[in-house]
């Protein structure tokens, strides 16, 4: 989630266009598209497997200070560092410690995926130091909400407080799951309408080949994605498939209503977090926003609340595509070479978009309603398995990167990236099919196996 500690100035929301602006200033030509990858993962303690506080010895706040010794240089609130920044992007703390890269914009896959690898490195050498260990999996596979500690970033004790008035599973979600997501261009307001729909109904198919959440607190929890599933019921103002994506005119000034009437959760002002959860940025706009009565938004205040809403599919000045669970170093390498293979290749985006286009929204919500407990064994709306349809896709996004023809040293191009995903539909299962495979073979129903497997 967004680190904001920037407290200078920025200009005053005049118009409806001044809200636009954040959507078409992202647009740029095709030799300027960029890959920002990010990715979490769950820290722990080697010797007990507990998830470490900020503030203990050899803990979190060790950890971020530690990775200074990289070239990397702290961000601070309230006095405490909360984040670092860096030529590799930045590193940041989702709400229990979750460790998070966000990384720097970059040409291609080989960059992104050896950026991804120095971060490993560069946390293993400072974790191994503290005794700390680094998880790639979805969600914890053995932690109640109660295990786990609550970083002291200002942003996070407001959605706490306000995410169980909205859903059951909230909570979940910030303290207890990781990611992988990737960011990515758009040349035009077209451009970027064609890559949300593409994005957004094929979702699942990534949802389906990075399952990795199948325990909680130590059992099996019956789904393959159990981080997926809990996005449906998180907060539904600011979460789902987003039908009116599809509909006739969608563009920039449809998505901002849709973010207008997303609620709102806080205001930044003079370092401080102001908690306005539930209020209404149209209020904000009037002047009407009772704990700042008078007080207009900034343009700033606009992208804070844009980084508050959570679709499968987000836009800011960019787009962003969060439907996969975490993983370990090669899945993170993967999840960009899927989407930059659908998205930044006209022939591959097209074609995409015929595998979807005729889905109505019904066969939209089943699909990604199904996909988190069955993965590859969902049927899509015509009927033909997610394994055989994730196959064909890959096809897809395989052509567009040899089409884009991004070598390496060797001579190779960005396909290889797909392989993880390849293996994963040629075998028929899911890394969540394979924990669930050792917990009750090889584990012997000991989920505590997993920190041998799983880590970094």
């Amino acid at each position: 989630m967004t680190t904001r500690t920037d407290d200078s100035a920025s200009p005053l929301i005049e118009s409806r266009d001044d809200l636009l602006s954040v959507f078409a200033g992202g647009e740029k030509p095709r030799e300027r598209w960029r890959i920002g990858t990010e990715h979490e993962k769950f820290v722990y303690r080697l010797d007990d497997h507990r998830a470490p506080s900020w503030d203990e010895p050899g803990g979190i706040r060790d950890l971020l200070m530690g990775l200074t010794e990289f070239g990397w240089e702290p961000v601070m609130e309230n006095g405490k560092v909360i984040a670092l920044k860096g030529v590799d992007g930045n590193v940041s703390l989702e709400p229990a410690g979750q460790f998070e890269l966000s990384g720097a914009p970059l040409e291609n896959l080989h960059q992104s995926c050896a950026e991804s690898g120095r971060h490993l490195q560069q946390c293993k050498a400072i974790g191994d130091r503290l005794g700390l260990g680094f998880l790639g999996l979805g969600m914890w596979p053995d932690k109640a909400r109660s295990d786990l500690p609550v970083m002291p970033k200002g942003r996070y004790s407001i959605m706490l407080s306000y995410m169980p008035k909205v859903g059951s599973l909230g909570l979940d979600m910030m303290l207890r799951t990781c990611t992988i997501q990737v960011n990515l261009d758009y040349s035009s307001e077209a451009d970027m309408v064609k890559k949300f729909r593409v994005g957004l109904a094929l979702q699942p198919v990534a949802t389906a080949l990075f399952a990795n959440s199948p325990f909680t607190e130590g059992k099996p929890n019956g789904y393959k994605s159990f981080r997926s599933h809990i996005w449906e019921d998180t907060d539904p103002d600011r979460t789902g498939m987003l039908p009116f994506v599809f509909e006739d005119g969608f563009g920039y000034e449809r998505y901002c209503d849709y973010a207008l009437d997303v609620p709102m959760y806080f205001v930044y002002r003079d370092g401080q977090y102001i908690d306005v959860a539930g209020e209404s940025f149209r209020a904000f706009i009037e002047g009407k926003l009772p704990q700042l009565p008078g007080e207009k938004p900034t343009l700033t205040d606009w992208t804070d609340h844009l980084s508050t809403a959570f679709p499968e599919v987000r836009l800011k000045s960019f787009l962003e595509m969060r439907g996969a669970d975490g993983g370990r170093w090669v899945r993170i390498c993967a999840l960009p070479a899927l989407w930059v293979g659908l998205l930044y290749d006209d022939q591959a985006l097209d074609t995409a978009w015929d595998l979807v286009k005729h889905w109505d929204i019904s066969g939209r919500e089943k699909l990604r309603h199904e996909v988190p407990k069955l993965a590859l064994d969902a049927v899509t709306p015509e009927g033909e398995t997610m394994r055989d349809f994730a196959g064909r896709v890959l096809d897809v996004a395989a052509a567009g990167l040899t089409r884009r023809a991004q070598l390496n040293s060797a001579g190779d191009n960005e396909g290889g990236f797909l392989d993880p995903l390849r293996e994963v539909v040629a075998t028929g299962m899911t890394p969540a099919d394979r924990l669930l495979d050792k917990y009750y073979n090889e584990w012997n129903g000991d989920v505590g196996r997993i920190y041998e497997e799983m880590s970094f």
